[in-house]
């Protein structure tokens, strides 16, 4: 054991990391984690306040998803999906409930491949000359090269040009913005109910009614990128809920398998029906072993009444994180939330909050994301702030 964790810490160098280098080499490694804590090979505790991206909504090892997937893994792990498997039939038929019914669903393995699967069923639908994804300045909808270029962040586009063609941006909040994009050639709008990656930025009914009336009077297809905001964090079981509105696609991942690598597409029955045989398909989108994680995630999410937790929660939160100092507001919605700081000191309290014990990130230069699991306790909540106030206090 102590030579594996010698050969583990020179590894810790971009020289000699077995790894490629997309995200830097790790400042800590994780070994084990219960519920919102994490320690890592040196036996230090740590909150987790970020929940691997929105990712352990339930917390890391819960025992009903864990025995799920150890059930499984000794029942069917794998036969492709040119066979019928369970528990994906369950899942599907619960999260076409919780979106409010009339839709089918496709499993993926990611949100990037969510919404690949999004942008290919819009050009499906629209037929061809309407092909062109209108989405938001500041989103973010995937690292492939079509949902990076529909990830309205140029400065992510330069060096992987030429990306794929038919995307257009225009700055979220404005509908005259938008409605002026709406030509001919447009398939569908892309939007996040809230900016997640962008900064945790709201949006107002006004704005989400806007945009479904636009896109009913036009035929085209508006598409919610619920990766980051879906399945309670925010409050309600999918962003849009917040707006009364109704989609035409939703895409989801994340919080579905709580660390299980697991995506869906959800479309209106008739939007799914531009689909034929052989026109999408993935090798491992919702083979068992994933699936049966994503059915006892939803299990226990429906029986502990996630959304409401996340208000409960996120409330607590929100009014604590309000006090602490260079913190000048608090935004987003439940547990998916915000501090935002008077100057760009986000990237440095992260860090000290790191060496503290305390797992946030900042989302932008001023500004510090939340998200953490929707079973966080309140004495927890408590032991966040209190990490992070002296930390702010200093800067």
């Amino acid at each position: 054991m102590a030579d594996h964790r010698d050969r583990m810490g020179a590894a810790d160098t971009l020289d000699h990391c077995p790894l490629m280098p997309t995200y830097g080499p790790p400042s800590v490694q994780f070994v084990r984690g219960s519920g919102t804590e994490l320690w890592d090979r040196d036996g230090k505790r740590y909150l987790d306040f970020l929940s691997g991206l929105a990712v352990t909504s339930l917390g890391h090892s819960h025992p009903t998803v864990a025995a799920a997937l150890a059930e499984q893994a000794n029942t069917l792990l794998h036969v492709s999906n040119l066979f019928g498997t369970e528990p994906g039939v369950e899942v599907a038929l619960t999260l076409d409930r919780l979106i409010g019914g009339g839709g089918q669903v496709f499993f993926c393995n990611s949100g990037a491949e969510a919404n690949e699967a999004a942008i290919k069923l819009a050009r499906r639908f629209g037929g061809r000359g309407r092909h062109v994804v209108v989405s938001a300045f500041a989103s973010f909808h995937g690292r492939t090269l079509a949902t990076l270029h529909a990830t309205g962040q140029p400065e992510k586009h330069e060096v992987f040009q030429p990306l794929p063609e038919g995307f257009r941006h225009v700055p979220f909040m404005e509908a005259d913005s938008l409605e002026a994009a709406l030509d001919d050639t447009v398939a569908a709008v892309l939007l996040e109910p809230i900016q997640g990656e962008g900064g945790v930025n709201m949006a107002t009914t006004e704005y989400f009614t806007a945009v479904r009336e636009m896109c009913s009077e036009r035929g085209i297809l508006l598409m919610l990128d619920e990766v980051q905001t879906g399945l309670g964090r925010t409050g309600r079981w999918f962003g849009f809920q917040h707006y009364g509105i109704e989609p035409d696609v939703v895409t989801m991942a994340k919080a579905l398998g709580n660390g299980v690598p697991i995506g869906a597409c959800w479309a209106r029955r008739d939007v799914a029906a531009a689909f034929r045989p052989g026109d999408h398909a993935t090798t491992f989108g919702g083979q068992p072993l994933a699936a049966s994680a994503a059915r006892a995630v939803l299990r226990v999410m429906e029986s502990m009444d996630a959304p409401a937790t996340a208000v409960v929660r996120g409330d607590e939160l929100a009014a604590r994180v309000e006090t602490l100092p260079h913190v000048v507001g608090v935004r987003g919605a439940g547990l998916l939330l915000a501090a935002a700081l008077d100057g760009e000191i986000a990237g440095a309290a992260a860090s000290q909050a790191l060496d503290a014990g305390l797992v946030v990130n900042a989302v932008r230069p001023n500004a510090l994301r939340f998200a953490p699991p929707l079973t966080v306790s309140t004495d927890e909540i408590e032991e966040a702030v209190a990490i992070l106030r002296p930390i702010l206090e200093g800067m």
